[in-house]
């Protein structure tokens, strides 16, 4: 087997396991390359069948319109069950404080509008596309990452899991996060792309967009975010490597146009693809922080 089989067997090993675990399960999906590589994996875990738990997604209001079109024509082409969360209601009820200031961001919100998603559909598991690659917070994530009734994760709380043995009980009224991409990298997940040919939203490659270089950031100009005092924009060919709020989410400059130019660049390169998302750039332990108090 090449290292891409024994990947893609492993996760659907762990898809295969969730569902025989939980009674309820659901498939966090906010449109980006991880979340969708991980709905076509478990498409194919579950084939000819159609996927048997729903996806869903916590809509933050500042998302790319491209992940949303894509979302919709996804849901509608394979007749999946779709629940969407959104932060905009949280907030509108009070349950939410949105932030202010020139990176604010409504990512941590999730957090609330998620927790609700899952006491209201009673979800036991959730399934999301998190690597151990992408952070190093990330990297102390176990497969079946324990939660508590509050969705915050405690490290020393999580389950060995040795020789691929895991252990889905717990106490009423807590859950788990599994990741079935844990060990994947950026790399394997284009590679997977690439072999399998699946369809992305457009802004994963080469295109002109408006941006303004912020923090050394090229960040997307939109409805979202304000220019600040001597702030000017420029047209720029670029693309994304991650995929979030649209006011703090930093493209890079790019001409790979498909798969296999993205595969040639990443190859070249020695960046983390969340070295330009600006919330996670507020300090060391920002995705660890946010992982605490219930983050994906």
């Amino acid at each position: 087997m090449q290292p891409i089989d024994e990947l893609e067997a492993e996760a659907i090993y762990i898809l295969r396991e969730t569902y025989a675990q939980f009674e309820r399960v659901a498939l966090l999906f906010s449109g980006g390359k991880d979340s969708i590589v991980l709905t076509h994996l478990a498409a194919r875990a579950f084939e000819p069948y159609v996927m048997p738990f729903p996806l869903l997604h916590i809509d933050t209001g500042h998302n790319f319109p491209e992940t949303l079109q894509y979302r919709d024509e996804l849901v509608e082409q394979k007749r999946y069950e779709l629940i969407i969360g959104s932060v905009q209601a949280s907030i509108d009820q009070g349950r939410a404080i949105e932030e202010q200031g020139m990176d604010a961001s409504r990512n941590s919100l999730q957090s609330i509008t998620l927790m609700d998603a899952i006491k209201e559909h009673q979800f036991q598991a959730c399934l999301g596309g998190g690597r151990r690659d992408e952070e190093k917070a990330r990297a102390k994530e176990r497969v079946f990452s324990l939660r508590d009734p509050e969705g915050r994760w405690n490290p020393h709380r999580q389950r060995p899991e040795l020789w691929n043995h895991y252990v889905g009980q717990c106490r009423p009224n807590e859950h788990f996060r599994v990741f079935p991409l844990s060990n994947w990298t950026e790399l394997d997940v284009w590679n997977y792309i690439c072999r399998e040919q699946i369809a992305l939203p457009s802004l994963y490659f080469a295109h002109p967009r408006e941006v303004v270089n912020r923090n050394g950031s090229l960040i997307s100009v939109g409805p979202f975010m304000k220019l600040q005092a001597g702030e000017t924009t420029d047209t720029k060919i670029v693309r994304f490597r991650t995929c979030g709020d649209m006011p703090i989410t930093g493209a890079i400059e790019s001409r790979a146009e498909n798969p296999q130019q993205v595969i040639v660049e990443l190859m070249q390169c020695r960046t983390s693809e969340r070295g330009s998302r600006a919330d996670d750039q507020r300090g060391h332990s920002a995705m660890e922080e946010r992982k605490r108090v219930g983050y994906f």
